[in-house]
């Protein structure tokens, strides 16, 4: 346990030291907190030493030109393996608390949406502490992103202001989203559940840390809007059109954090999935979804409290981001799960579809009663149409494996084809001959093949 509170501290004077270089700044101490800890984490996401080192030394980090709304500073590494954000002491003080805990649920599922944590520092310089924390880069700039969202499940002033919406690319909010894509994204059948699956886990894990006031970022790439734009276009938009060598740190991408797997055989190759979530919008449009849950070290501490408390007076409580943990959990799951994603409707297979195009025709007996028969009716009286009750219900849909066409009664095929008289219909079990027997004229009809097949 003493491993997850450890704080490592070198200073480092600008005439250099025994231990550390001569260098050209003023003089400040650098701490390391808990290194034998993140060390784990990085080895278990595959991570060398040698490999991070270079990611972040061996050249200048690139800041990136959206920062939080907590006012925090993000870089990423030149080689677009990690993100180096700037935190609060209260944020700082909160990841170590979270720590063990952190440890035991990746030892249990390294699959996850949550924030990979690398490494925790601070630089103390000119009478101030920066605190930095490396994570994994949740959207590589080798991919355009067309829209991005902050995602909470809330829609107490849920909506971007208009100085982020004139950004290259703004950070939209909950109401943009309802606005944009009211219908949602849907996803195939496997992945809408995997997806799913994993959001309930990690909003278990930040419940039980009584974490809340976390959002789900999401960009989304258009491939067919990529494929129709000029090759020229992208150089108006801040990202880097240089392609990095594929990520090294294992379970880093949205594909892999969910434990989905690309279904081979459909319209998209697998190599073009570049670690996003294959998905399509209402019109049909083909969407490679780069997501994780972001901003979790927030802590429903006193102040929290107190501010959910004053926005419940002047609105609606339940409708404001700040929330108790187990509320603010559910809310946020059942918004993703059943607003912001959704499964692709199934399309009826034509080899599980009730045939119903089998029609039957009156005959007139001798006595002038009626009787069903499969021969096409020579007075041109109207045939009548046999139907399912699957088909009658809106309710149960066609083309399903597991629901079985139901046979209709005699009655309610009477009632459709007019029929005046009654008739009784007997299945021998048998026999594969179904016989429909008029009560008034005593008179067998044999039923073709063609409705027996339609049974």
């Amino acid at each position: 346990m003493q491993d997850f509170y450890v704080v490592e501290s070198i200073f480092f004077p600008s005439e250099g030291s025994n231990l550390t270089p001569a260098h050209h700044y003023n003089d400040f101490r650098f701490k390391t907190y808990a290194p034998v800890a993140f060390r784990y984490f990085r080895e278990l996401f595959g991570i060398r030493p040698d490999d991070y080192l270079y990611s972040l030394c061996s050249e200048p980090l690139i800041e990136l030109y959206n920062s939080g709304a907590s006012g925090s500073l993000f870089y990423v590494s030149s080689d677009d393996e990690f993100i180096i954000k700037t935190v609060q002491y209260k944020e700082a003080e909160f990841l170590q608390k979270l720590l063990p805990g952190y440890y035991m649920n990746l030892n249990q599922n390294p699959r996850t949406l949550l924030p990979k944590f690398y490494g925790l520092y601070c630089v103390q310089a000119g009478g101030k502490n920066i605190r930095i924390v490396v994570m994994n880069n949740l959207l590589p700039r080798s991919v355009k992103m067309h829209i991005k969202y902050d995602l909470k499940g809330s829609t107490y002033k849920r909506r971007a202001s208009q100085k982020e919406r004139e950004k290259p690319l703004p950070t939209l909010k909950d109401l943009d989203f309802l606005q944009d894509i009211p219908d949602g994204l849907f996803l195939d059948a496997d992945m809408y559940n995997a997806l799913c699956k994993t959001l309930q886990r990690d909003c278990l894990v930040l419940q039980s840390f009584k974490i809340m006031d976390y959002s789900l970022l999401m960009s989304i790439h258009n491939i067919d809007h990529a494929q129709r734009e000029p090759l020229g276009s992208e150089s108006q938009y801040p990202f880097d059109t240089r392609r990095p060598a594929p990520q090294k740190p294992l379970y880093s991408t949205a594909m892999e954090s969910i434990q989905g797997e690309a279904r081979r055989g459909g319209t998209m190759e697998t190599d073009d999935y570049m670690g996003g979530i294959p998905a399509r919008n209402n019109k049909g449009e083909r969407l490679l979804l780069y997501i994780g849950i972001i901003d979790i070290l927030q802590s429903y501490r006193f102040v929290k409290k107190l501010e959910h408390s004053w926005k419940a007076l002047v609105h609606d409580g339940d409708t404001v981001s700040v929330h108790r943990p187990g509320f603010y959990a559910e809310r946020f799951q059942r918004f993703m799960c059943s607003t912001v994603f959704k499964k692709i409707p199934l399309k009826p297979s034509p080899s599980k579809k009730f045939r119903s195009g089998s029609s039957f025709s009156r005959r007139a007996g001798p006595s002038g009663n009626s009787c069903i028969t499969s021969q096409p009716s020579a007075s041109g009286e109207h045939k009548a149409q046999v139907t399912t009750k699957a088909e009658v219900e809106p309710d149960v849909h066609l083309g399903r494996p597991d629901v079985l066409p139901q046979t209709p009664t005699f009655e309610k095929i009477s009632e459709v084809s007019n029929v005046s008289d009654s008739c009784f219909l007997a299945v021998s079990e048998e026999s594969s001959q179904m016989l429909y027997e008029c009560s008034t004229s005593l008179e067998k009809c044999e039923v073709t093949e063609s409705c027996q097949s339609s049974y």
